[in-house]
């Protein structure tokens, strides 16, 4: 069980200042005129996903249940809004006794979702519910993001693992998040110790072109690392000449040697020379280790090299390409007044430009095919007809402010594959195209 499983606190003692000001803003006015209790609804979506992607992959769900366990105003917090101005000293008091007390649904992490798709919802008063906006906003959206490419590039590796290596690539905490978020879409491994502590994901890692660098000869070099790291290490061989390096690591390593890494070069022709050098010097169960800025498809365009593994780094945690889902977080249900009976009225913004939303609480499910096969996501308000009663994708994560949906992180992970699995065929092609299925709205009933 890693810490994630245990609830562990996250890296800083509060997360009450990963927000905008507006959020407290807000909250003071709200206080102020009276209806910062009104019972509320928000949620996060999605109204497209990145140009080209056929699905999204929602990842972060844990992290965003420990950041809502740790959402406190402690006194360094609350001096900190006393000394800029900030809120005035009613909602510092109010401020001080923040706990979130509300429900929150989502889909499960590893789930899939589409353009509409409620992905999260929050309940609760205005006030309590205002405040998450942004840590919960920050947390999906670079998650999630990493997990959709993560998802592309296991699905273009096909049997062969993925190693997370972007440490280096990006922000130090934003690299635990993103190797975290990688295993979720189907990465094998991480370089990354931090992740490995933190979510108790694997790790591996031998040497670099420095360590090779550092000795009088590469022959000094390999022996060293086979002599202090076994002969099933890998042996880096692009940093003078590959043939050279390959014919010394079998030389030293025997036909034991545990792989070979490419990391320069034209990897389709160099991992054909390298896998035909490997057998015929005896080493036929040596691995193939590639890496070297690689994205889907530059994985895709290997499928056909003798490559057993392929490390990714800059591509993957910056979402090849694509670093943000673009989820919102909108208010979509609010009570009449302050009363607990008070019924919901849906609330919506109206907007040119594509930045509508639709109000009401939602429901969502899956329809399938005759076949088992995804062929809509299907999105409403009030009753849940009942052909979809028993497709319905939103779980209870929190209820009265305890989280109740907490899991090992093998089970978003086995999760994202089954939920890959069960779209049609064409979700996994890498050509450009429009959703997978389409979203359909059903209308009915109130916000409550």
């Amino acid at each position: 069980m890693g810490v994630a499983d245990l609830g562990l606190p996250v890296d800083v003692p509060s997360t009450a200042l990963f927000t905008d000001q507006y959020e407290l803003t807000m909250l003071r006015a709200a206080l102020e005129a009276g209806t910062a209790g009104r019972r509320s609804v928000f949620e996060v979506f999605t109204r497209r996903l990145p140009d080209g992607r056929r699905y999204g992959v929602v990842a972060g769900t844990g992290r965003v249940l420990d950041a809502v366990e740790n959402f406190r105003f402690d006194a360094g917090v609350l001096r900190f809004l006393r000394e800029r101005g900030i809120v005035d000293e009613d909602t510092l008091q109010w401020l001080a006794d923040y706990r979130f007390r509300g429900d929150i649904w989502g889909y499960p992490e590893g789930e899939v979702y589409f353009p509409g798709s409620p992905i999260m919802r929050v309940e609760g008063s205005f006030g309590e519910c205002v405040l998450l906006e942004t840590v919960i906003l920050s947390i999906l959206n670079h998650d999630s993001a990493i997990a959709a490419a993560a998802s592309r590039m296991a699905s273009a590796a096909g049997d062969r693992p993925l190693i997370e290596m972007g440490a280096r690539r990006t922000h130090e905490l934003a690299a635990v998040a993103a190797a975290r978020a990688a295993y979720v879409g189907g990465f094998a491994t991480t370089s990354d110790l931090a992740a490995g502590f933190r979510y108790n994901i694997p790790t591996v890692g031998t040497s670099a072109h420095a360590f090779t660098l550092l000795h009088d000869s590469e022959r000094d070099a390999f022996r060293a690392q086979v002599h202090s790291l076994g002969r099933g290490t890998t042996l880096l061989v692009d940093t003078y000449d590959v043939t050279e390096a390959v014919r010394t690591a079998v030389e030293i390593a025997g036909p034991e040697l545990g792989a070979v890494r490419i990391d320069s070069g034209d990897l389709l022709l160099v991992a054909h020379r390298v896998r035909q050098q490997l057998d015929e010097l005896g080493a036929t169960d040596t691995k193939i280790v590639v890496t070297s800025d690689l994205d889907e498809y530059a994985i895709a365009s290997l499928a056909a090299a003798p490559v057993d593994a392929y490390g990714v780094g800059t591509q993957l945690v910056t979402g090849s390409g694509h670093p943000t889902a673009s989820m919102v977080y909108k208010l979509v249900a609010r009570a009449e007044s302050t009363g607990p009976e008070a019924p919901l009225v849906p609330v919506a913004k109206k907007s040119t430009g594509g930045k509508t939303s639709i109000g009401g609480r939602k429901w969502a499910a899956r329809r399938l095919d005759e076949y088992g096969v995804a062929e809509a996501e299907v999105v409403g308000t009030g009753p849940v007809p009942r052909d979809l009663a028993d497709r319905q994708l939103l779980v209870e994560l929190v209820k009265g402010g305890e989280v109740v949906a907490r899991e090992p992180l093998d089970v978003a992970r086995d999760r994202h594959s089954a939920a890959r699995a069960g779209l049609p065929l064409s979700a996994t092609q890498l050509s450009r195209g429009e959703p997978v299925i389409p979203t359909e709205y059903v209308h009915g009933g109130s916000g409550s």
